[in-house]
């Protein structure tokens, strides 16, 4: 049995050199990509592309919606100016009748000479 046993240690460092001693063949296995190196810089140029348009209409859209704002605010300050301009004109025309200046002038002593009180005319300065 001795002998066996011997043969048996040996014949086990034989099979560990055999392992040792084949090759080992790594192999390079070159994956595609999904996307390629060019295709990545025209979709990144394509989306900052995208990114500049987009931010240019929200602030032209912003500018157009301050001007209509500052457009309707003028709008309704001539509005109320229109409607001042035509208060005061009746106003004068109410200040300005016949009737009303010969009352004043005589609470304040005056007479009038003739009775025949003619209204002059407005020159407008346009």
């Amino acid at each position: 049995m001795s002998s066996n046993a011997r043969k048996l240690h040996v014949e086990q460092p034989e099979r560990n050199t055999q392992k040792q001693t084949q090759e080992q063949v790594k192999v390079h296995v070159h994956r595609k990509r999904w996307v390629s190196t060019g295709e990545k810089f025209l979709y990144s140029l394509v989306s900052a592309a995208a990114l500049a348009a987009s931010v240019f209409v929200v602030s032209h859209a912003s500018t157009t919606d301050q001007l209509n704002r500052d457009l309707q605010q003028l709008e309704n300050k001539i509005d109320k100016q229109q409607v001042e301009n035509e208060n005061l004109k009746y106003e004068i025309k109410e200040l300005s009748n016949p009737e009303r200046i010969l009352e004043i002038a005589k609470q304040n002593g005056l007479k009038v000479r003739q009775s025949k009180v003619k209204q002059a005319n407005t020159v407008n300065g346009n």
